[in-house]
């Protein structure tokens, strides 16, 4: 949370807005100073008792009632609008919510010692992840099985760990991120564990996977799409909001020639084929996701693993949609989007800012902005999912 101090900015964790706090300085850069609440003098009625450690990953608005983290991330979207793209929206976002518990698909986990779980805000201190009710029971006994396998290895070989999971937890891959001296000869053995489908390992940055046992890719349904996925291609992480995430894109898509760019596995491209769009151009230029994405594709639709800058067409266009990551899209791929012209842009975002940003290029570029929803993919965090439909 944001408060004032002798003209300076002060990022305040723990706190909500309108509280009164007694909190400590933690750091002070140019200008901008972190605190920590350590008491609170007057309280807002919105406080929740008995909310995990702030500070574990994934819990730092855990401490709000649900219904105000909705209001808050609203005024969050509305605000970095207008900030950083000077964009005035004609009424509130609406942050479509989640259930809290057990919502993720996908997590990344850190292995400290024999011990996994998230570490601490700025830290590279570990905490357990069971409190923070961001993964399914399930998968934490599945967690606490590999620290048991990792207490039993005479020496660390694994520094991460990547759980994919479907919808409804009936398939569960793990993959291991390897230390740069690992032996993985023993790590068979230590993945397979009650609950676990299949288990692969790699080096940090190596797109080579080694595939340990068993399946490492997972299946899901989704209206009507067959969608596997290998458990270190990035897809939506939360299992409740997945099918109207989806559904609010596809129901701003025009029939006509689509383009996905940013595609990942196909969760766009395969979900609006099977709705009738098309016919649909794919790019992805991570070489795990555009290997999903070309065999979920089946020959049914052009797919291009080349980076979003590379991409030409000369064909005209009826929806381009893009979902960039945290970073939002460069220079060179918004030319490209404006490039290709298309009369319908759906902006896909898990990072406000870079939105605020993108969004008021498309806006110079004489596009104007038909809708905006958000999707609370990350309940009892600070992220949201923006979703902006533009046209011209």
């Amino acid at each position: 949370m944001i408060a004032r101090h002798d003209g300076a900015i002060v990022f305040v964790s723990g706190a909500m807005p309108g509280e009164i706090v007694d909190a400590e300085g933690e750091k002070v850069q140019r200008g901008t100073a972190w605190a920590a609440t350590r008491a609170i003098v007057e309280r807002s009625p919105d406080r929740l008792d008995g909310a995990p450690d702030g500070a574990c990953g994934g819990s730092v608005f855990a401490h709000i009632a649900y219904e105000r983290q909705r209001q808050i991330k609203s005024a969050i979207v509305e605000d970095a609008l207008r900030r950083i793209g000077r964009i005035t929206l004609e009424s509130p976002v609406e942050v479509v919510g989640s259930p809290v518990d057990g919502y993720r698909m996908r997590s990344r986990l850190h292995v400290r010692d024999a011990r996994i779980g998230f570490f601490r805000e700025g830290t590279h201190s570990l905490c357990d992840a069971g409190p923070t009710r961001q993964l399914r029971d399930d998968t934490i006994a599945v967690i606490r099985r590999l620290e048991a396998g990792f207490a039993r290895e005479s020496r660390q070989q694994v520094s991460d760990i990547e759980i994919a999971e479907n919808i409804d937890a009936s398939q569960r891959a793990i993959h291991f991120e390897l230390l740069p001296d690992a032996d993985a000869s023993r790590l068979a053995a230590v993945a397979q564990v009650d609950g676990v489908a299949g288990a692969s390992c790699a080096h940090a940055e190596n797109p080579w996977t080694m595939e340990l046992f068993g399946s490492t890719t997972v299946s899901d349904q989704i209206l009507d799409a067959r969608i596997d996925r290998h458990v270190r291609s990035f897809f939506q992480g939360n299992r409740y909001l997945l099918t109207p995430f989806v559904e609010w894109v596809l129901g701003h898509v025009s029939s006509g020639p689509l383009v996905d760019l940013y595609a990942g596995v196909g969760l766009f491209s395969l979900t609006a084929k099977n709705a009738g769009a098309g016919p649909i151009t794919a790019v992805e230029g991570d070489p795990i996701a555009s290997r999903d994405l070309k065999r979920n594709a089946g020959g049914d639709m052009t797919v291009l693993e080349i980076p979003v800058e590379k991409f030409r067409t000369r064909e005209k266009i009826a929806t381009t949609i893009v979902d960039p990551p945290r970073t939002g899209m460069s220079k060179e791929a918004l030319a490209r989007v404006t490039e290709l012209g298309a009369p319908g842009v759906v902006y896909v975002s898990c990072d406000v800012a870079t939105l605020a940003r993108d969004a008021r290029v498309l806006l110079d570029a004489g596009y104007r902005i038909v809708s905006t929803r958000a999707f609370d993919l990350f309940p009892n965090t600070a992220h949201v999912e923006t979703i902006i439909s533009f046209s011209r």
